[in-house]
């Protein structure tokens, strides 16, 4: 088991409040170490947008807090029905994420002025403050999240299943619960990159080429997210069309070997983006040829099929077609970006994926 940056830094983040919270003297210290825990988040966009909605929410639930202990009591029924309110109240500015820390602060709040003042309610809700700050900064100043070196790791090795499955299914020699663990860890796979590619792009940058740069990069990490679903999709087609029609040798030979070749270049495609491959040298792509050949064999069939196992075969044709179509788009795509980052200086690539 490994400790993420996120774990570590929401350790960092209470142990912060607290020693801040005791050096402004607060008399209630853990309420800040509480709202720590709720404020970190795995990008410094969102803590921005997180610390904005949970100032707002705090302050808003406060002021509800003070005027309900004002016009009905700290009775237990009291304080549940204020909670209620502001979840709904929450709900209706559109900060859901804030209402757990908002429900603390209306608790401490309306506990503290039924019982021992103001005073002591304002203690806690600058608590509060003082812990949503604290994790702010420590987000910020401790490993600023790196979302673009961990994105293409994750691409490599959801591309290293996404091979293995591809020239096992062909073959037929995965066992049915094997294949379908593999396929579901290869889809959370693919999801689990289009959340942090969403974190990346809500990354801001400052200065206009800085800009145009993370645009080009966005562009090329779609495009390998969609290389790998179309993967993915070819995979579903071979398992659910490939096996139930009879098919001649001479095309079973044809589609192995497409795919076996389409392998290859997708790896080849990763290491040439990670600057592994030669200087010059060129991914190995299929021959264009290879995937409309495929498509003759199915129309100049001998033995005259029914349309429902024409269909099917034409299926699985049609995903290794959109598979290699993408594989070539992406390939156009890391071409571009990477003869313009050349062209603006040799550390631009590794500064922008860094």
């Amino acid at each position: 088991m490994t400790i993420g940056a996120r774990v570590l830094k929401t350790g960092l983040a209470v142990a912060f409040a607290l020693w801040v919270g005791m050096l402004i003297g607060l008399k209630s210290p853990l309420i800040a170490a509480i709202a720590a825990i709720f404020t970190i988040q795995p990008s410094i966009y969102r803590s921005w947008k997180q610390i904005l909605e949970q100032v707002q929410s705090n302050l808003l639930g406060a002021a509800i807090a003070i005027g309900a202990v004002w016009l009905v009591g700290t009775t237990p029924i009291s304080v549940g029905l204020v909670s209620i309110c502001v979840i709904l109240l929450c709900l209706k500015i559109g900060t859901e994420e804030t209402i757990g820390l908002t429900l603390v602060t209306v608790v401490v709040v309306m506990e503290a002025g039924g019982s021992q003042g103001w005073l002591v309610a304002a203690d806690r809700l600058g608590s509060i403050m003082t812990g949503i700050v604290s994790a702010f900064l420590v987000n910020v100043a401790i490993a600023p999240p790196r979302h673009a070196k961990r994105f293409v790791k994750m691409v490599q090795d959801a591309q290293t299943l996404m091979s293995r499955l591809l020239r096992t299914t062909v073959s037929n020699e995965l066992k049915e619960n094997v294949f379908r663990d593999e396929l579901e860890k290869l889809s959370a796979q693919i999801r689990k990159l289009e959340e942090f590619y969403e974190l990346f792009t809500e990354e801001r940058v400052w200065g206009r080429n800085t800009r145009m740069g993370r645009a080009r990069l966005l562009v090329v990490y779609k495009g390998m997210i969609e290389a790998l679903a179309l993967g993915r999709s070819l995979i579903m087609a071979v398992e659910d069309h490939y096996f139930a029609v009879r098919t001649t040798k001479e095309w079973n030979r044809l589609v192995d070997r497409q795919i076996e070749t389409l392998c290859g270049y997708h790896e080849q495609l990763m290491w040439k983006w990670e600057g592994h491959m030669k200087p010059g040298a060129s991914a190995a792509a299929p021959p264009p040829e290879a995937t409309a050949l495929l498509t003759e064999m199915i129309a100049d069939r001998s033995v005259q099929e029914e349309t429902i196992a024409r269909a099917r075969l034409l299926v699985v044709t049609t995903s290794v077609f959109s598979y290699e179509d993408r594989l070539r788009r992406l390939d156009k795509l890391m071409e571009n970006y990477l003869s313009r980052s050349e062209a603006n200086g040799p550390g631009e690539h590794a500064a922008e994926k860094a």
